[in-house]
């Protein structure tokens, strides 16, 4: 059993001057019980905590840590850039090479504008694509979470569609009336909407896999039926891969799953580990940004050359012959280390793996929506994440969240980490 006392400390410090302790929800192990965890630096595959334990790290800061914690050819170029200045509200050669770099691993941009989040891009897309069509609904799926604004913190109710019921206390109903929302992986549903609504429904927007209620894969055929009906009926078709941009595969879930959407939101791995948003599409469509358009959207710090910077050393070297299939192959090795040490250990569960983020429901449904992910036994999960947390090996803590994998994570990694798991399983 690993001590926590200074993360203890910490946290009832942080609990005095932060709601909840934390800056981001999930990190107060609400979902698992028990305190988090101090991180006092990162490096490679690992984290270490304040109290001096080292963790196999899953979570790399929710998904940017592609290249692993403190990669030295990021932290040396962020170093030089520092010298230089930290932000200039002005424009630099580093935007313009980063948006490049996303251009051409994402050829279904003709331009793109950098933001600072993920809430970011997705709001604005959303904006953009109402500005552009003059309509004012939007289409979204359950478990799909695309940020915090208001209109999308919206939960789908009883029937296969439902308008405007808020997710969160704080969102206006005339906010969120004009939030359409639908199972995932539901065609019949899609359709009947889109067939009777079309004419107020100015875009639809979808995590291609979802990321956010685990890992959830689309089923054969329904992204093409999302791309064919809003191409059909002139629904902006907006991929959020905030997520899955450059983890999924290189070039997303629309390289992987060969769709072309007409705008799409990253953020996550173009920054490299530091705050960053992205949002773009074909040229008619951004064209209506502001200044060259009508539509307006503004950021102090967008573009600003620190973020930059980490996003083109990130995506110089994921970019190099090899390193993606290399990342792959060792999310491929740890899919089948977790799924044989739950066999071994006689525990039914669910594994679901797209590229290099990954999942295990504990669970002995097929999970496709949000719907069957909310058959997991929370508590069980409960149960092996504090296990896993004990042998040295850092997951999500929640079960309801995406793993990741890097380039610093070695086979011996994924050895340890299997053995923790059986070792968990048995006893959750």
């Amino acid at each position: 059993m690993k001590s926590h006392r200074k993360s203890e400390k910490l946290f009832k410090q942080a609990k005095a001057v932060m709601p909840g302790g934390v800056n981001s929800p999930v990190r107060a192990f609400k979902a698992v019980g028990g305190n988090p965890v101090f991180i006092a630096k990162g490096k490679g595959s690992k984290l270490y905590d304040v109290d001096g334990n080292s963790y196999i790290d899953y979570v790399l800061s929710w998904g940017p840590l592609i290249l692993g914690h403190a990669h030295p050819k990021v932290v040396k170029a962020l170093k030089a850039a520092v010298d230089k200045g930290t932000s200039y509200g002005a424009p630099t050669p580093l935007e313009i090479e980063l948006a490049n770099l996303v251009l051409k691993a994402y050829p279904s941009m003709d331009m793109v504008r950098m933001v600072n989040s993920g809430t970011e891009a997705t709001m604005s897309a959303i904006r953009v694509a109402r500005g552009f069509t003059k309509r004012d609904k939007i289409i979204k799926f359950e478990g799909c979470y695309h940020g915090h604004a208001d209109g999308l913190l919206v939960k789908a109710g009883s029937g296969a569609m439902t308008f405007g019921v808020p997710d969160s206390p704080g969102v206006p109903e005339s906010y969120a009336k004009n939030t359409i929302t639908l199972p995932y992986n539901d065609i019949d549903a899609l359709k009947a909407v889109i067939e009777n609504a079309w004419r107020e429904i100015a875009c639809l927007i979808i995590e291609p896999v979802v990321g956010n209620i685990g890992c959830v894969l689309p089923k054969p055929g329904f992204l093409e039926a999302v791309r064919a009906l809003t191409k059909k009926y002139g629904i902006v078709l907006i991929f959020d891969e905030v997520m899955t941009g450059f983890r999924v595969s290189y070039g997303g879930a629309q390289e992987r799953y060969k769709i072309k959407p007409d705008m799409t939101c990253l953020g996550k791995v173009i920054g490299g580990g530091l705050p960053v948003g992205a949002y773009g599409g074909k040229k008619e469509i951004m064209s209506m940004v502001s200044p060259e358009g009508p539509v307006y959207q503004a950021g102090t710090l967008s573009g600003n050359p620190l973020a930059m910077t980490a996003g083109i050393e990130t995506l110089k070297i994921l970019s190099s012959k090899g390193t993606f299939k290399k990342i792959e192959k060792l999310s491929a090795l740890l899919e089948k280390g977790l799924a044989d040490a739950a066999k071994k250990a006689g525990v039914r569960t669910r594994f679901y793996r797209a590229g290099t983020m990954f999942c295990t429901y504990f669970t002995d449904r097929e999970v496709y929506d949000y719907a069957t992910a909310k058959t997991a036994d929370t508590a069980r999960f409960a149960k092996f994440f504090m296990g896993m947390l004990n042998r040295g090996v850092n997951i999500a803590p929640s079960q309801f969240e995406a793993g990741f994998m890097s380039l610093a994570h070695t086979e011996n990694d994924i050895e340890k980490t299997a053995k923790a798991a059986y070792e968990s399983l048995k006893k959750s």
